[in-house]
C-alpha cells in the first residue's frame, strides 16, 4: 500500500513540478489575472512626446501632406478606368448562338425536307447504287423521304455532303458570336436492329 501511495505522489510531482498545495491553487488564478491585465496596456508610451514648438511644425506638414494626398486620390478616382466596348463582344450574349445564316433571305418556297430540323428525322435505310448512294429518312409521323448528295435538308440551310454505308453527313451554316459564317457537320447514324427483336 505504501508503494502505490509513493508512486502516486511521484506522478503528481512530475506532472505539476512539485506538490500544489491548496494555498498555491488559490493564488494561481490571481497571478494569471494580474499578468493578463499587466500585458493589456494601460502603461506609459515608450516613445517620448515631442515638444510644443516641433509639434506645430509637424502638424502643419502633416495637414499639408494629407491635403495633397487627398487631391491626388480624387484625381486617381476620376481617371481610374472606364470600359470601352468597341471591338469587344457583348458579355451578356450567349457564346454559342446557333442562328441560321439566311433564315429570311431564302428565295422561293421551302421543300418538305427544309421544314424539319435534321434531329427530327430518322435514318431508316441506305441504298447502294452505281451512280451514288441514296438514303431513306422518315419523320416522326412515319412519312419517308429519299436523300442523295446535295439534297437540301433542315431549317438551317443543311445540305447532304456524304452518304456512307452506316450514316449520312449533313453540313449546316450558322453565325457565330462574332457574326461570321461557320459550317457545322451533323450526322445521322443508321440504327442497327438489336438482337432478339424484330425490325
Amino acid at each position: 500500500m505504501k508503494r502505490s501511495k509513493l508512486s502516486h505522489q511521484k506522478n503528481q510531482r512530475t506532472r505539476f513540478g512539485g506538490r500544489l498545495s491548496p494555498q498555491r491553487m488559490t493564488f494561481l488564478p490571481l497571478i494569471v489575472l494580474l499578468l493578463f491585465l499587466g500585458g493589456c496596456g494601460g502603461g506609459t508610451p515608450t516613445v517620448p512626446l515631442p515638444t510644443k514648438g516641433k509639434a506645430t511644425a509637424v502638424a502643419k506638414k502633416t495637414t499639408e501632406g494629407k491635403k495633397a494626398a487627398e487631391q491626388q486620390e480624387v484625381a486617381k478616382q476620376e481617371a481610374e478606368y472606364s470600359y470601352n466596348p468597341m471591338g469587344k463582344p457583348d458579355p451578356f450574349k450567349p457564346f454559342i448562338q446557333l442562328t441560321p445564316v439566311r433564315a429570311g433571305a431564302r428565295g422561293g418556297p421551302l421543300t418538305p425536307l427544309q421544314r424539319y430540323e435534321i434531329s427530327q428525322l430518322k435514318l431508316v435505310a441506305i441504298i447502294s447504287a452505281p451512280d451514288g448512294n441514296m438514303a431513306l429518312v422518315e419523320d416522326s409521323a412515319g412519312k419517308g423521304f429519299f436523300l442523295k448528295k446535295g439534297t437540301l435538308v433542315g431549317k438551317n440551310d443543311g445540305k447532304v455532303t456524304k452518304i456512307l454505308k452506316d450514316r449520312v453527313i449533313f453540313e449546316e451554316l450558322y453565325l457565330d458570336v462574332y457574326g461570321q459564317t461557320k459550317n457545322q457537320e451533323v450526322t445521322l447514324n443508321l440504327r442497327q436492329p438489336e438482337e432478339g427483336t424484330e425490325p
